[in-house]
């Protein structure tokens, strides 16, 4: 048996092309307990200015933040995975229901742009989020203690 088909924990997308996708493909480091429940991703972005494909590597903690952030966002709220290590990615909902995008990496670019997503988004992302639970679920329990957890991302 293979690895999992990819799934997309965020698709945002609207009637004039413009997208981001954070697409997760796969465990980081299957089997090693420090990376087994690292996940990593591409996030997708087309705009009509930028095509681009960063990596992004997501945390259980990433995921939980993510769901909380989700479940309380209102208008002139903001939402976000990996802050602090490498890539960043964030929305803000603003009062007209358009979500503003924000992704920065600091090696590579930083970015904003305005989506205008489906009137349902939130309740499909909480079922993406749901599906990649599903489909990447948490499997270590405990790595040992003491372990330092590593970053593919940390800049040291």
């Amino acid at each position: 048996m293979g690895e999992p088909e990819p799934v997309d924990l965020i698709h945002l997308a609207d009637a004039d092309g413009d997208r981001c996708i954070v697409r997760v493909t796969g465990r980081y480091q299957p089997g090693i307990l420090t990376g087994h429940d690292t996940l990593r991703a591409d996030v997708l972005v087309s705009t009509s200015f930028l095509d681009a494909r960063l990596e992004l590597y997501l945390f259980q903690r990433d995921l939980t933040a993510w769901e909380h952030e989700l479940e309380g966002l209102v208008p002139g709220g903001e939402a976000g995975i990996g802050g602090g290590r490498g890539l960043e990615f964030g929305i803000r909902l603003s009062e007209e229901q358009s979500v503003g995008v924000t992704i920065n990496d600091p090696d590579r670019l930083s970015t904003f742009f305005w989506i205008q997503p489906q009137d349902d988004w939130i309740q499909d992302h909480r079922d993406r989020l749901d599906r990649l639970r599903q489909v990447w679920p948490s499997e270590v329990i405990q790595t040992a203690p003491m372990v330092y957890e590593w970053s593919p991302d940390r800049r040291n």
